[in-house]
């Protein structure tokens, strides 16, 4: 049986309506993505609007209004300064996804570069691979701290100090998929047609890496949130009076008996972001798993 034109035409059209039917299957059915999702662009709205409709400064105190309890004016309560911890909370969120994002996007760039090339070239794959073994030999905590005390606090060092702490694993994730993709036969065919190293690496072994990347990348954003917290909290991070969820933690503990609630909201506010960012992780790759259909595995 012959197909004519149109019906070759129609046959391609359903088929692009499947495709994108179980799509939204795949996304409707993955309670861990949209759960995550929601968290997320929630968390990150209320950091974006709420201080939009607030003109307080962050850092503005109000000695009069020390450890004042949650109430309809302040929301969260104050601080030992009389800060409304609402409006640093906000302003915390906007430097922890910044950090996040920052350090997200920075280390999977360099990892990708670093991964890809140790895949393709077997010397550098010896002399890069060895350094990113090294790194990960440190644990990553006291590899930032020290970091941040050879050039200093600031909220770009905190950046590129977790961006040291995560580019080896990046790295060592992108050569193990490329280090799969090099072997395929489409590869081999290329090489004998002649392309060149740069176009076999970035055209035809990238592309294949991209899935794998995009997971770790939203883990890594949880991870860079969680460590910034930490180094604020030991204070090794984000410097005051600029508001990070690290520091309101940090300044929390010494108050926490008289005044709870000063700890309660930051901590909340790392613990929802975080769990939001790994259950965006869990969904996106099982949305990018051939092997899940409809929320389940075949």
């Amino acid at each position: 049986m012959y197909l004519t034109r149109k019906g070759i035409s129609e046959a391609g059209i359903a088929i692009v309506k499947e495709q994108r039917q179980l799509r939204k299957e795949k996304i409707l059915t993955n309670p861990a993505f949209i759960i995550g999702l929601a968290g997320f662009v929630t968390i990150f709205l209320a950091a974006m609007i709420i201080p939009m409709f607030h003109s307080t400064d962050p850092n503005a105190m109000a000695v009069t209004e020390r450890f004042n309890a949650p109430s309809r004016v302040h929301k969260f309560g104050t601080d030992e300064f009389g800060r409304d911890i609402l409006i640093r909370l906000m302003y915390g969120a906007r430097v922890s996804l910044w950090v996040g994002s920052s350090v997200a996007a920075f280390s999977c760039v360099i990892g990708t570069i670093i991964g890809i090339y140790s895949s393709y070239f077997k010397l550098l794959d010896h002399i890069l691979m060895r350094i990113c073994d090294a790194l990960i030999a440190i644990p990553g905590i006291l590899l930032a701290i020290s970091f941040i005390t050879a050039f200093g606090t600031s909220s770009w060092n905190v950046v590129w100090a977790l961006t040291i702490v995560y580019t080896p694993s990046v790295a060592r994730t992108v050569r193990a998929s490329a280090m799969v993709i090099k072997e395929q036969p489409y590869i081999e065919a290329a090489k004998v047609q002649g392309f060149s190293s740069f176009k076999i690496l970035w055209k035809l072994i990238l592309p294949g890496v991209i899935s794998p990347l995009v997971v770790q990348a939203s883990f890594i954003f949880a991870q860079a949130i969680i460590s910034e917290a930490s180094l604020s909290f030991l204070g090794a991070g984000i410097p005051a009076p600029a508001a990070s969820w690290g520091n309101m933690l940090q300044d929390s503990k010494l108050v926490f008996s008289k005044a709870p609630w000063t700890m309660v909201a930051p901590g909340l506010a790392v613990v929802i972001c975080v769990l939001s960012l790994n259950l965006l992780g869990d969904g996106i790759r099982d949305y990018l798993d051939p092997r899940v259909k409809g929320g389940a595995k075949k």
